[in-house]
């Protein structure tokens, strides 16, 4: 069995030994000695994954977490299933940052990931069209305009976690999660977050056809 999570620019798998990804553009039509079970957020990179392997399944309905939020997306409701008790932060095309507590979602929020801050700085001006400086200090203010843009989104970023932490632990996954985890002291990056919660809602489904026998 091959887990599948389907976002907005990769497709990501894990086979229980390595968790590799590929551009939706470029999933090729090839045979796979197992069944494929995904969640996903976008339907055209869906699309893609079931013209390539036939073998994929849909399994965003037994996907469940307890939660007062309406519409919460698949993906951070499995990234929250096997926290009980934290800040989630899933680092991807946008940024999710949701909170758990005794099992229970209580709400969370939706920044702009690194790569959408860049690009809105580039439709503001072509002197702001610079790469992000990933070095830069919060510490000190900038003396140069790509640093001010890097502490500009970084800033707003961590500010805004910040603001919400307090004594909780902070979990990070996705693509850009390693590197927002690096400016929280206490920060746990773990790349199963969404693979963990798909796999505990596959385990539920099936303890309870067991139950059923």
């Amino acid at each position: 069995m091959i887990l599948c999570d389907i976002g907005n620019t990769y497709i990501h798998f894990y086979d229980r030994r390595r968790i590799w990804k590929n551009e939706p553009k470029k999933i090729e039509k090839k045979e796979l000695h197992s069944d494929i079970y995904y969640i996903s957020v976008n339907m055209e990179n869906e699309k893609r994954l079931l013209k390539a392997h036939k073998n994929s399944y849909n399994m965003s309905k037994i996907v469940e977490l307890q939660t007062p939020y309406k519409g919460l997306g698949v993906d951070r409701k499995a990234a929250c299933l096997g926290i009980s008790d934290g800040v989630i932060i899933d680092a991807g095309s946008a940024i999710t940052v949701d909170i758990m507590e005794k099992e229970v979602h209580l709400g969370g929020y939706i920044l702009p990931g690194l790569a959408s801050y860049i690009q809105a700085y580039r439709q503001i001006s072509s002197a702001l069209d610079k790469k992000l400086n990933l070095a830069v200090s919060l510490d000190e203010l900038p003396l140069d305009t790509q640093s001010a843009i890097g502490f500009g989104i970084l800033q707003s970023i961590t500010s805004s976690i910040n603001g919400i932490i307090k004594d909780k632990k902070v979990y990070f996954t996705g693509g850009d999660g390693k590197f927002l985890s690096k400016f929280f002291a206490e920060s746990i990056y773990n790349e199963m977050l969404v693979f963990n919660g798909m796999q505990i809602s596959i385990d539920k489904i099936l303890k309870k056809n067991r139950e059923n026998i």
